[in-house]
């Protein structure tokens, strides 16, 4: 019986359109070109962050972040960005008495924009917020510790087979694919996340049948 359903977020709740479009404006570079290159270095099965490398080699990402910040050029997020079935999956989901939890890897500034949005969640909460992030089994440890129910009573739902449906059936929790986004896409066939994954997906409402049956 599934207990708690815990969500991954950039591409799986937010589309992630205005994460790579003010990376593109701040590079100086067509957004078409950052989109192709990440699409590339998603193909490679490379992490998405290669496609800013490849733009500009050596950049520090860090650095570059807080530039961006300092010059007011920062991370944005509303509810133009969430996916359509966001709002009555998830409410649909907390109907049904099972606990919602929003946990990915993101920054301090992106847990802010998301509680700010009164997404129907019991907890929100990222990475940067617990100082480590995903695929390290600690980030799934937390992630047990918010769920508050067992692993095989959690499920936690994400695009990336890497980052979030290998590392959680590790960490002993139930997992769902969802397709969507390049990696969800992608990935969504291949034979070991056909294997890995509980369940597949193509939209949050279908996790009302998964808990009802």
């Amino acid at each position: 019986m599934i207990e708690t359903i815990v969500f991954d977020v950039g591409e799986t709740l937010t589309r992630d359109d205005c994460y790579w479009n003010l990376w593109a404006d701040w590079l100086g570079i067509p957004r078409h070109t950052l989109s192709a290159l990440v699409g590339a270095v998603v193909a490679q099965g490379l992490d998405n962050a290669e496609a800013l490398r490849l733009v500009r080699p050596g950049i520090d990402l860090a650095a570059e972040y807080h530039a961006r910040e300092a010059a007011g050029r920062g991370e944005c997020l509303d509810e133009s960005d969430l996916y359509d079935d966001v709002h009555p999956g998830l409410s649909a989901l907390q109907q049904l008495g099972v606990r919602v939890v929003i946990a990915g890897n993101q920054t301090g500034r992106v847990g802010e924009l998301l509680r700010g949005l009164d997404l129907p969640a019991d907890v929100i909460v990222t990475s940067a917020e617990w100082g480590v992030a995903k695929p390290q089994p600690e980030f799934f440890h937390r992630v047990l510790e918010v769920a508050q129910a067992a692993p095989d009573e959690t499920l936690y739902v994400g695009d990336h087979p890497a980052n979030d449906i290998f590392p959680a059936k590790a960490a002993g929790l139930r997992a769902a694919h969802i397709r969507r986004g390049p990696w969800g896409h992608l990935w969504a066939d291949a034979p070991e996340v056909v294997a890995a994954a509980d369940w597949r997906i193509d939209s949050l409402t279908q996790l009302v049948d998964v808990v009802r049956a």
